[in-house]
C-alpha cells in the first residue's frame, strides 16, 4: 500500500513539473517571425528604400528621385494601423537628362520658389489617417501629405508584404502640385502657355522597405 502511494505521489509531482516547466526560448541564431497579433512599429530603411517622380508636360516628361529621410510603419495583426513620412525634397534629382549643364539647370529649378522652395521647406512629410483593406496585402491608404508647409489628405492604393522581420510596401501616387501653391505654367492659372504648359500631376512611385523595430 505504501508502495502504491510512493508511486502516486511521484507520478503526480511529474504531471505538475510538465505543466509548470519554462519554455525554452529560442537559439539567438534561429529567425524570429512577428507574432500574428502582436503590435509593431517598423522603421524605414532610407538606404533602401526608393522613391521615384514624373512630371509631364506638352513637349513630354521628366523624371527623378527623392529621398526618405525617415519613417515609421506600425503593424498589428499583420494590418497597418498608422505610419508617417518625411521625405527630404533637398535630395531631388533629375535621372533622365544626361547632359551635367542641363540638369542642374532643372534641378536648380525645382529647388526654387517655383516649385519646392527647398530652402524654406527642407521636408515634405506624410501622416497616415485610415487604412482600408481592401484584400490580402492589399490597401487604400489615406493621409495628410505636406508640401511647403501645405497640408491636403490624399488617398491612394498599396501594397504591403511582411516577411519576418522585414515589411516591403508599394503605392503609385498621383499628386496635384497646384494644391501645394506650385503653379509654375499651370494651364489652371495662366492662359496662352501653348506648349510650355506643364501639367498639374506628378506620378510618385513609391518602395519602402522597413525593419521591425
Amino acid at each position: 500500500m505504501q508502495r502504491l502511494a510512493t508511486l502516486a505521489f511521484f507520478g503526480a509531482t511529474f504531471v505538475l513539473m510538465s505543466f509548470s516547466a519554462p519554455v525554452l526560448k529560442k537559439d539567438k541564431h534561429e529567425p524570429t517571425t512577428l507574432s500574428p497579433t502582436r503590435a509593431t512599429t517598423f522603421v524605414v530603411d532610407n538606404q533602401q528604400s526608393k522613391l521615384t517622380w514624373t512630371a509631364k508636360k506638352v513637349t513630354g516628361e521628366h523624371s527623378g528621385t527623392i529621398n526618405v529621410a525617415e519613417g515609421t510603419i506600425h503593424v498589428e495583426n499583420k494590418a497597418i494601423k498608422g505610419g508617417n513620412f518625411s521625405l527630404d525634397t533637398r535630395s531631388i534629382a533629375v535621372t533622365d537628362i544626361k547632359d551635367p549643364g542641363m540638369n542642374g539647370r532643372l534641378v536648380g529649378h525645382l529647388k526654387s520658389d517655383d516649385f519646392f522652395s527647398v530652402e524654406k521647406f527642407p521636408a515634405a512629410n506624410f501622416i497616415i489617417s485610415s487604412v482600408t483593406s481592401k484584400s490580402s496585402g492589399e490597401y487604400e491608404v489615406t493621409g495628410k501629405l505636406t508640401i511647403k508647409g501645405i497640408t491636403n489628405p490624399i488617398t491612394f492604393p498599396a501594397t504591403v508584404a511582411i516577411d519576418g522581420n522585414k515589411l516591403t510596401a508599394k503605392a503609385a501616387i498621383k499628386i496635384d502640385r497646384t494644391k501645394y501653391d506650385i503653379k509654375f505654367r499651370s494651364k489652371s492659372f495662366f492662359e496662352n502657355l501653348g506648349d510650355k504648359t506643364i501639367y498639374d500631376d506628378f506620378d510618385l512611385n513609391v518602395l519602402l522597405i522597413a525593419n521591425a523595430k
